[in-house]
């Protein structure tokens, strides 16, 4: 019995369940991922974060090799570009939440930290949001054009798709995760009350 892959099961599916309850995940659209003995975990194509167990992960290696029967979710080449990338993460989440999509559609954002730090949480908790332009979801154009930023900053927003978030934990990029939301929420009612 491995006690460490089981609480990180529970963990990612507490915050699958979490964000889909709270409206920050929708349908069968949101993905996550985490590491363990060097094999990566990731939501399954199909899944649901407000339904998902933990039958529903599928399993591959650091190369993208499936590892059990499970088809991984079709934006999987984002989720090996981040761990290829950045050594110390451990879980990457990405969802299509509102005011994150939203405030992607504001012109002229800057491409390698599109929030602004109204408050100081975003980058305690996160550090820097790169803008990934708009390429179809699960394209290989997509992922070029990700494959080129993930080392320009420390969390991604995919513009009119949503946001990318790593973390040296599940919880840590959980935290995360909501700390970008909340900040492209006040980003946006700031916008558009000026």
């Amino acid at each position: 019995m491995d006690t460490a892959l089981d609480q990180k099961f529970n963990e990612a599916i507490w915050v699958a369940h979490s964000l889909f309850n709270r409206g920050k995940a929708s349908g069968s659209i949101a993905n996550l991922s985490f590491k363990h003995n060097d094999k990566i975990y990731i939501t399954a194509t199909g899944t649901c974060f407000g339904t998902l167990k933990r039958e529903e992960f599928s399993m591959i290696d650091l190369e993208g090799n499936q590892l059990d029967e499970l088809k991984p979710s079709k934006e999987t080449p984002m989720h090996l570009s981040i761990f290829k990338a950045k050594s110390d993460v451990q879980a990457v989440v990405h969802v299509h939440s509102t005011y994150s999509v939203l405030w992607s559609f504001i012109p002229d954002l800057k491409e390698t930290d599109c929030i602004p730090d109204h408050t100081p949480y975003l980058k305690m908790k996160l550090g820097t949001v790169g803008l990934v332009p708009y390429e179809k979801p699960g394209s290989m154009e997509l992922f070029t054009e990700f494959d080129k930023r993930v080392n320009i900053s420390d969390g991604w927003l995919l513009a009119q798709h949503g946001p990318v978030v790593p973390g040296k934990s599940i919880m840590e990029a959980f935290y995360a995760l909501e700390e970008l939301e909340e900040s492209a929420k006040i980003a946006w009612e700031l916008h558009n009350r000026l």
